[in-house]
């Protein structure tokens, strides 16, 4: 799942729980050699994981099932029958080579693309002709001429389209199947959906659906289309920004509330600056805050949003987050101790992972500056601070025996112990860290 997708989910579903609806999940797959059975349980498993929970849908049975499009077939040919009869559609016979060179041909004029209606007024032996050619046709609404399609958007407010700037569009493919027009208008209408929040993308789909809609004499819902998702350079995001599916940021390591309160704010103004669970969430949800700019997706503020969730964590919960990169010998207090040592200062499991290597390690490698740092504080300093251990490292008695204080002592004592000048506390890093290790990299330095 896209994280434009995952906002979008997420704004409906805060929307429901604001004011008490039902969050409907659909699976609108009636294109079927664009849908997979392993795609849907994709994504039902990422919704569920970002706990983006449905109320209706193909695995909670409600009223107004089924929930595949799919399965939705014997629903839809009534409708489409009548309006075939009404004359409010029509077979189309023209081919994607047709239609191709028509589209390239308004645009070579300088006029915006639309279906030219060369199917539009085919007498009944002209249609007789292209079938025997063995052409199988869709089916087209007819748009009606000199009509204003007004509503209120959601997010953008007032909203007029002339109909004649609309052309006739697909409501059902060549091999039968019901195009997205129909078909999630259709739904839409006859699931009682009252609410549809969607990408800004949409928006120019409205006044068809709503016309389709008018000539079943069906209700349409109300529409709210969401800015689009960009990354920090102003292009749609995509993957040469780096994870932009939640499955990819979820094998990195970030939890699910750490992405759910980025994307809540993505587009949607709020006052509260901590993070927040999901039913908070739904209380501060306010479509008045829907913003019509682009919202950007920053990886910084989603780090800043994962090291809240991180810092927040009881010691079980740490545990458990951080379990599948303990080594498994440890005891229960000495992994307590490494992650009362790391937790402050990561982010992601993989920040863990470089401490454990480094704590519980044998060989350690040194970044350049801190090997300096080590070396210019001395074989005496090291062979001190060795002298003073006992069966633990205790940090006093280190810099008692040493006699140095502050930077003098901190620094060349982690660069000898960690490789590195920078990094958690020093006090927890030590009982963490096994004594004969500390000692064996103290006497690394002490023997000059």
């Amino acid at each position: 799942m896209h994280l434009g997708n995952a906002r979008t989910a997420l704004f409906n579903l805060l929307l429901a729980r604001r004011y008490g609806g039902r969050f409907v999940l659909r699976i609108e797959d009636t294109d079927l050699q664009r849908s997979h059975e392993d795609m849907v349980a994709e994504l039902c498993t990422d919704l569920a994981w970002l706990g983006l929970d449905w109320d209706e849908g193909p695995d909670r049975a409600g009223s107004h099932g089924p929930y595949r499009q799919s399965q939705r077939a014997a629903i839809y040919q009534p409708y489409l029958e009548r309006l075939e009869i009404e004359r409010l559609a029509y077979p189309c016979y023209c081919s994607n080579l047709e239609l191709d060179l028509s589209r390239r041909a308004q645009l070579a004029a300088g006029k915006p693309p639309r279906y030219a209606g060369t199917c539009r007024d085919l007498s009944a032996d002209a249609r007789a002709a292209r079938l025997a050619q063995g052409r199988k046709p869709s089916l087209r609404f007819r748009v009606p001429p000199g009509q204003r399609i007004e509503f209120e958007d959601l997010v953008h407010g007032p909203q007029s389209f002339l109909s004649d700037d609309i052309g006739d569009f697909i409501i059902r493919r060549e091999d039968g199947s019901a195009a997205f027009f129909f078909s999630n208008a259709l739904d839409d209408a006859l699931m009682g959906v009252t609410h549809v929040l969607r990408g800004e993308d949409h928006l120019s789909n409205t006044p068809r659906q709503r016309l389709l809609l008018q000539a079943l004499a069906l209700a349409p819902p109300l529409y709210g289309h969401v800015s689009l998702l960009l990354g920090q350079d102003g292009a749609p995001l995509s993957k040469r920004h780096g994870a932009t599916g939640v499955r990819e940021l979820r094998a990195a390591g970030y939890a699910s509330a750490a992405i759910a309160n980025h994307l809540f704010r993505l587009g949607h103004s709020t006052p509260q600056n901590q993070l927040l669970t999901a039913a908070q969430m739904a209380s501060a949800f306010d479509l008045a805050h829907l913003q019509r700019a682009p919202a950007h997706f920053e990886l910084a503020q989603l780090r800043h949003w994962q090291s809240e969730w991180v810092h927040a964590l009881s010691a079980e919960q740490a545990r458990a987050w951080l379990m599948p990169i303990l080594p498994p010998e440890l005891t229960p207090s000495q992994s307590g101790a490494f992650i009362a040592a790391v937790l402050p200062n990561i982010v992601l499991p993989d920040d863990a992972r470089l401490w454990q290597q480094i704590i519980f390690g044998e060989a350690l490698a040194f970044e350049e500056p801190a090997l300096r740092t080590a070396r210019e504080a001395g074989p005496e300093f090291f062979a001190a601070a060795a002298g003073a251990l006992s069966d633990h490292a205790d940090i006093a008695a280190l810099r008692s025996a040493t006699g140095r204080k502050g930077a003098a002592f901190f620094m060349p004592l982690r660069a000898a112990l960690t490789g590195r000048l920078h990094g958690p506390e020093l006090a927890p890093l030590l009982a963490a860290m096994p004594t004969d290790r500390v000692r064996a990299r103290l006497l690394r330095f002490a023997a000059g």
